[in-house]
C-alpha cells in the first residue's frame, strides 16, 4: 500500500484495485474496505501535493485529537439538559483542546492545497 500512495493517482488506484483483487480470496471484508474509500484515498496525489503534506492531511491524528480533547472535558457531565448547554459545552472544550494543539508538520506547505484546491474549483 505505501507504495500506491508514492505514484500518481491512476497508478495508484490500479495497484491498490490490484491489492484489493487479491485481498478477495481470503478476506473479503479487508478488501471491500479498501474498495469502499479507493477514488478518495489518493486526492493529495491528484492534486499534485507534495508527500509530506499528503501525509499529514491523510491522517487522523487531527480529529482524535480534537475529538480526545473535547471527551476529557466533558466526560463528567453526567446530565445534559438541553441543547444549548451541549453546545456551550461542547464550544469551550474544543476551545480548551483548541490551547494544546501543535502545529502540524508542513503547515507551511497548506497553501499549495489552497492553490491546488482552487484551481480544481475554477475549472468546474
Amino acid at each position: 500500500m505505501k507504495a500506491a500512495f508514492k505514484l500518481d493517482a491512476d497508478e495508484g488506484i490500479n495497484r491498490l484495485e490490484t491489492l484489493a483483487e487479491s485481498l478477495s480470496k481470503a478476506h473479503l471484508d479487508a478488501a471491500a474496505s479498501l474498495r469502499e474509500g479507493l477514488s478518495e484515498m489518493l486526492t493529495g496525489n491528484r492534486l499534485g501535493l507534495p508527500a509530506p503534506l499528503r501525509r499529514s492531511l491523510g491522517t487522523t491524528n487531527t480529529i482524535e485529537s480534537l475529538f480526545g480533547g473535547s471527551k476529557c472535558r466533558t466526560h463528567l457531565v453526567k446530565r445534559w439538559q438541553d441543547g444549548s448547554m451541549a453546545k456551550r459545552w461542547a464550544a469551550s472544550s474544543l476551545i480548551e483542546a483548541e490551547k494544546s494543539f501543535r502545529r502540524m508538520m508542513s503547515y507551511k506547505d497548506l497553501w499549495m492545497l489552497e492553490a491546488a484546491l482552487s484551481g480544481a474549483q475554477g475549472g468546474h
